[in-house]
């Protein structure tokens, strides 16, 4: 009985190809968006997961609020892990990562760059699971200036040599590094991703007893069981503890008093939320991590995907019930009840279903290397191939075939067999207020897509066309300029002969992208007032860089070096509380008493999610050029400095990045979710329309002879579309009343995480309603216009 069911389903499969294409490819494009989804969650749910202690593993943070600066710091104070252990039993191990950056490892007069380097505690190993392949991980970094790498290091570095006993260089530093472990590459699902982990062991730093600034990222292994929450409450009595004697002595105030306006403490976060759901500043991660809204966001239009797809195929299958009204009647008389009817039906959703799932993975197979790109995500398909998921597949495609065929498999059963065979088939009429509801859910989640794309892409022009107190086009940064040397100063000055070159400037201070600012101490009247972040520039920087100064002049070496004067944003002169009487205070740092010679328009030096900070701007030109290029013939320019930096027979590698892009990048992540979204607002759009083409044909062909009389009596092509489209477009302004409020709160939702955003007017909405209007019309018009423009004979002669 099944094999027949299935025989005779396949046949009408082939008999109505045209439907069941549409049916199939609805199917497949929803399972396939739901697939890619399902595997970009999965990879963001499972960073840290592949650590053995990944449960137990916590990570300790700094927040404080000190004289209304927020403080965000992962790297903290270097005793807090080993102080933890003494002070929590619950509290078994910890372990530091001094992060170093991008360095530079010299091996026999050979220069390596771009090599990421970490100082770490001898028991890093034993805490992280990292597969040692060569060397014994418990020993591996006890000793000083001892260092473990990862085998494609091993491999660039000494080739086929074994590397265990072999040493290099750290830029800088004299003393040699002897490789002691040579371990697997960190797994791509990580939040930190190093070559070289070198020994704690010898640094003075990691021996410090301050509680006063640190730059470790401390974790700890917790007892199993044990409540990470539990802890956290417990970490409020440490600053008094520890920080308050070091502050009446430093500072020369007691812990309650300086408490009284301020806050400081302790978070921590579980190793496996610290990718999702840290809340560090920037410049404090060891990595960009990801965003827990993005995972819920893009988790729901999976789920919405794949519901649209199924009622897709509810619809155009019912739509296509009249024509097998006379099937239905036929099986009935000759002795079909209604349990072999449906068992008949959803046979056919079965196989629509699974050769969906079929063309569904192969879907996937071919765009995946296009949505990694989109995203910047490595996604693989192994997760999909492993037995647990392929059998989680084969019950989703039983679950679709009775979401999808469950409701026309019963509506085509119940048919009347009397009025089935003249073709006046019952149900259809009673089963109106459901497909209606399934068409507005459609057009709820289209239009609430629509609005979401409009409000990020729109935010995404705002953060683009900013006036962000800098001219960010046509200026090309050099940040490895300084590896020049002592030829840097020339290089700089036979670049400034090229006719495409306007200015040069020599910092390190990059007001996007990565870049050496750093935090300073600030006193006014010798009390502390905060922490600034630091430009160290020269007198060409704010000229080249488009900046304005509101108040006071330039450095210039008219004024001979300007290094004991300061130039303030406006924020600083604000918040220090100088007003518009900046020029000539006196400003105190680790370098210092500053006197105030100048005041610069505020401009972003960090994402638009947050507001611009009180700056310092210092006369210490260091590291690597910025240049300002004439006209728009970047490439031009790139050229002709390429050439001349070859010149100087260095064995670096000449490097570039535009500003523009740079910029760019900072708002990258927002850039990915725009143009993801987009894409799977398109997708889930073309299915719901192909739903709602179902419904058009349904209601056509249920009012087929109407339409004839109609005709017949005198009606236009318009009337007819007119007649058919209404009820329709009725449903989707319903869809409307639903869709926008929900949409306004989560969009207004992610707004909120931008310091600087748009406001969502009543023009974005009436333009998400246009657009879904327009989609809508499209979809009706065209089906209605085939049943208005039909010959009228043919729809009477049948009765």
């Amino acid at each position: 009985m099944f094999k027949n069911n299935l025989k005779i389903a396949w046949r009408n499969l082939i008999k109505n190809k045209v439907i069941s294409s549409i049916n199939i490819l609805g199917l497949a494009l929803g399972i396939a968006s739901c697939l890619i989804i399902m595997l970009f969650v999965v990879d963001e749910l499972s960073y840290d997961q592949y650590n053995e202690k990944a449960d137990d593993i916590v990570n300790v943070v700094f927040r404080a609020k000190i004289n209304g600066e927020e403080i965000k710091e992962g790297a903290i104070m270097a005793p807090v892990g080993e102080t933890l252990i003494q002070e929590f039993p619950e509290v078994l191990d910890a372990t530091r990562i001094k992060n170093i950056g991008t360095t530079k490892i010299i091996i026999d007069n050979q220069s390596y760059r771009k090599n990421r380097f970490a100082f770490v505690d001898a028991n890093f190993f034993n805490v992280f699971t990292l597969p040692v392949i060569d060397g014994d991980s418990k020993y591996s970094l006890q000793e000083p200036n001892t260092a473990v790498i990862t085998k494609s290091k091993a491999e660039k570095f000494f080739g086929e040599e074994n590397a265990i006993g072999k040493v290099f260089y750290l830029e800088g530093q004299e003393q040699p590094f002897r490789v002691t472990g040579v371990i697997e590459e960190v797994p791509q699902n990580s939040h930190f991703h190093f070559d070289i982990f070198a020994s704690l062991e010898g640094l003075d730093e990691a021996k410090s007893t301050s509680w006063f600034g640190g730059n470790f990222f401390t974790y700890l292994v917790l007892k199993k069981g044990s409540n990470y929450k539990d802890l956290e409450s417990k970490l409020s009595q440490l600053p008094e503890k520890y920080m308050g004697p070091m502050m009446q002595e430093t500072m020369g105030v007691s812990f309650d008093d300086f408490t009284k306006e301020n806050e400081l403490g302790f978070r921590i976060f579980p190793l496996t939320d610290i990718h999702l759901y840290s809340d560090n500043s920037s410049h404090s991660q060891l990595e960009q991590g990801g965003d827990i809204k993005y995972v819920y966001i893009f988790s729901a239009i999976a789920i919405f995907m794949l519901l649209i797809a199924c009622i897709n195929f509810m619809n155009i299958s019912t739509a296509t019930a009249t024509k097998r009204a006379k099937e239905v009647g036929i099986r009935k008389v000759l002795g079909s009840n209604k349990s072999q009817l449906r068992y008949q039906f959803l046979s056919e959703s079965f196989i629509a279903s699974l050769m969906a799932m079929i063309f569904a993975a192969i879907l996937v197979f071919i765009s995946l290397p296009f949505y990694n790109r989109m995203s910047g995500k490595e996604l693989q398909l192994d997760f999909l191939l492993q037995p647990t998921v392929l059998i989680l597949l084969l019950f989703l495609t039983l679950l679709i075939s009775l979401l999808a065929g469950g409701y026309p498999a019963f509506f085509l059963s119940s048919f009347n067999p009397i009025g089935a065979l003249k073709n006046k088939y019952l149900g259809g009429n009673n089963n109106r207020g459901v497909r209606s509801g399934l068409v507005i859910f459609q057009f709820v989640i289209s239009a609430g897509l629509i609005l979401a794309t409009l409000t990020v892409n729109q935010q995404m022009q705002y953060i683009q066309n900013k006036d962000i107190g800098y001219e960010r086009d046509q200026l090309l940064v050099l940040r490895d300029a300084n590896l020049l040397g002592n030829n840097r100063d020339t290089f700089k000055n036979e670049l400034l002969k090229n006719p495409k070159v306007a200015s040069i400037t020599n910092s390190a201070s990059i007001p996007a992208g990565s870049t050496d600012n750093y935090m300073s101490q600030v006193y006014i009247d010798g009390e502390f007032s905060r922490r600034m972040p630091v430009f160290n520039i020269d007198e060409n920087y704010i000229p080249t860089m488009g900046m304005v100064l509101t108040s006071g002049r330039n450095f210039s070496k008219e004024f001979g070096a300007d290094s004991t004067n300061v130039i303030i944003n406006q924020t600083a002169a604000k918040v220090l509380g100088f007003g518009a009487n900046a020029l000539g205070e006196i400003v105190t740092d680790g370098g210092g008493d500053h006197t105030v010679v100048g005041v610069v328009k505020d401009f972003h030096f960090k994402s638009l999610h947050q507001t611009i900070d009180p700056l310092f701007l210092f006369y210490r030109p260091f590291g690597g050029l910025i240049v300002k290029a004439k006209s728009a013939d970047m490439s031009g320019l790139i050229a002709d400095a390429t050439i001349l930096w070859n010149g100087f027979n260095t064995d670096e590698t000449f490097a570039y990045t535009l500003l523009d892009e740079s910029y760019r990048q900072t708002h990258l992540a927002e850039h990915k979710m725009g143009n993801l979204l987009n894409l799977f607002a398109l997708l889930t759009i073309f299915v719901a329309c192909l739903g709602l083409f179902g419904l058009v044909t349904f209601t056509a062909e249920q009012r087929f002879k109407e339409i004839g009389i109609r005709k017949v009596l005198g009606s236009s092509v318009l009337e007819i579309i007119t007649m058919l489209s209404k009820d329709f477009l009725k449903l989707v302004f319903i869809s409307f009343f639903i869709a926008f409020p929900i949409g306004y709160y989560l969009m207004k939702n992610w707004l909120e995480s931008f310091a600087y955003r748009i406001e969502m007017h009543l023009g974005l909405f009436g333009l998400a309603a246009l657009v879904t209007l327009l989609i809508a019309f499209a979809t009706i018009g065209w089906k209605s216009f085939r049943a208005a423009t039909m010959n009228p004979v043919k729809a009477l002669r049948d009765e």
